[in-house]
């Protein structure tokens, strides 16, 4: 397989992520709030599978272009919580899972695919919508506002460090949008990235045996 027809393949997952990963990773979000006591997200159509409900135009084409992005945030009252920092925390980290979830799934399709076969176009495809997958975890899973890492922070913080910390989220974004685009970033994000890949392929470690 030629370099253009890798990058094609790239794309093709980075434009599958966009369209059925990200929604996947907001619903979530919208889901846990709704169980957890706050339809806001449900009531604004979060709630839903469908791209067009989360896709936000910046984030997509971040993603599309350079691996990295986000998509439309879901809405959170956390006054409709009955522990508004715990739920918080609940409602933040699903995203990230959902992320994991599908990796994994994306794993155990590619060790199969890969016991059977090799240098198939979709074993590539596999490859790379496992990779984006971990890395929108491990990018989700920074500790700074407002991506769903820092809410798990304030829920480990004192209240008043707390409110400090979420007071300033745009300040600290934007110090992190600058490390991303300046690339310091990038060494520690991938090596937690291949840390998790390895960890998915020691956990599929059974299947080659099998076929």
């Amino acid at each position: 397989m030629n370099l253009s027809t890798e990058k094609i393949l790239e794309y093709f997952v980075r434009l599958t992520i966009i369209l059925l990963i990200n929604p996947l990773h907001e619903c979530a979000h919208a889901w846990s709030a709704h169980k957890l006591g706050d339809d806001t997200a449900k009531q604004k159509g979060r709630m839903t599978l469908s791209p067009f409900a989360h896709i936000d135009p910046y984030g997509a084409l971040l993603l599309l272009s350079c691996g990295f992005g986000w998509a439309k945030p879901v809405p959170v009252n956390a006054r409709n919580f009955k522990n508004p920092r715990k739920d918080m925390m609940l409602t933040a980290i699903v995203g990230p899972i959902s992320n994991l979830v599908a990796a994994l799934i994306g794993m155990i399709a590619y060790r199969i695919l890969g016991s059977l076969m090799y240098d198939t176009i979709y074993y590539f495809i596999l490859f790379y919508f496992i990779m984006i997958n971990i890395d929108l975890c491990v990018f989700n899973m920074l500790p700074v506002p407002p991506l769903d890492g820092s809410r798990l922070v304030t829920y480990l913080l004192p209240t008043k460090a707390a409110f400090w910390f979420i007071k300033n989220e745009r300040f600290f974004y934007g110090i992190v949008m600058l490390l991303m685009i300046t690339g310091i970033l990038s060494m520690p994000l991938d090596f937690l990235s291949g840390l998790i890949f390895q960890g998915l392929v020691s956990l599929t470690s059974w299947i080659p045996e099998i076929f």
